[in-house]
């Protein structure tokens, strides 16, 4: 009896199709996807902020829909995680959409971290919480994509490319240095209370960098003393904690003793309400945009006036 050989013969969709008809089912494509079947991207570090510009467009997503498609990747369980598209998707879930236009791409989670960072880095305003932990998240990627260190080389995984660290690869791809990108990332270090005091612009950069370097206890209890005082640390006065915590000397009375000292050249302050003129600026400029540009606008009024005052005289 003669033996019984296996082929394994083309299917009719091969038989019928072409080339360029295979090709194209692999190419990537726009879909539209129910909202409820997209998840947010994991430790999503963009704050997705319901103020006048989402309003802007939500109105815009009723109007004429979603006219640039979000990234997402589908995930094992056929639901998709989003990499780019946070604020369309609530401006979607505002105008009470059920879908939204979505660009489904094949990625790598670490090359999902490293689009997400870049698309969000777009915005207009980024504020100083989300640059931190998107560099984190990032520099964090960039050492998981790099892998483990020959023999010969004693550097941990991921930190060296080709003689330069990973961090110095990155910032040869932002607008900020290599020690710049280390201070943002040190912000993660803040407790929530305090970093939210730095993204409203009540503490300075820099002394929030220093601040960063105290226990977690040692935080909370500047914080009170901030709140008691209502005061914030200048750079020398948190340089000066930084110094105390390392010596495990900073107690709750030398933080408020530190905190009573006159910073340099204190003048008396004289305060505004913020709400006056918020309704100048954009939705989201930082505090300290808002103050360079009234500074400039009075710069400019008193050349004026100084010019109208010699037109009138002469």
């Amino acid at each position: 009896m003669a033996s019984q050989v296996k082929m394994n013969l083309p299917s009719a969709d091969d038989l019928f199709s072409t080339q360029a008809t295979r090709d194209d089912a692999q190419r990537e494509k726009v879909q539209d996807i129910p909202l409820t079947l997209i998840d947010p991207f994991p430790e999503h570090p963009f704050q997705i902020r319901e103020d006048e510009a989402m309003l802007t467009m939500t109105e815009s997503v009723k109007a004429v829909g979603v006219l640039t498609p979000a990234v997402a990747r589908q995930k094992e369980d056929g639901r998709y995680e989003l990499v780019s598209g946070h604020r369309r998707k609530r401006a979607c879930e505002l105008a009470r959409l059920e879908t939204m236009p979505v660009l489904v791409r094949e990625m790598t989670h670490d090359e999902a971290v490293v689009f997400m960072v870049e698309s969000n880095f777009q915005r207009e305003t980024v504020l100083p919480s989300e640059k931190a932990f998107a560099y984190k998240m990032r520099l964090d990627a960039m050492k998981r994509q790099a892998g483990r260190p020959s023999k010969e080389n004693s550097v941990p995984v991921g930190q060296v490319f080709e003689g330069k660290t990973s961090r110095e690869i990155l910032a040869t791809q932002s607008s900020d240095s290599n020690t710049q990108i280390q201070r943002f990332i040190r912000l993660t270090s803040l407790i929530p209370d305090i970093l939210q005091l730095v993204d409203n612009g009540k503490i300075a950069f820099r002394p929030a960098v220093e601040l960063s370097y105290l226990q977690e206890t040692e935080q909370a209890a500047l914080l009170d003393t901030m709140q008691a005082q209502d005061a914030t640390p200048s750079l020398a006065q948190a340089q000066k904690m930084k110094l105390f915590s390392q010596e495990g000397k900073l107690t709750q009375e030398v933080i408020q003793s530190v905190m009573m000292e006159e910073k340099p050249n204190q003048r008396e302050k004289v305060t505004f309400s913020l709400k006056k003129f918020e309704g100048y600026f954009k939705p989201g400029t930082p505090i300290e945009t808002m103050e360079k540009t009234m500074l400039q606008a009075l710069d400019l009024w008193i050349k004026r006036e100084k010019q109208r005052q010699r037109d009138a005289r002469g």
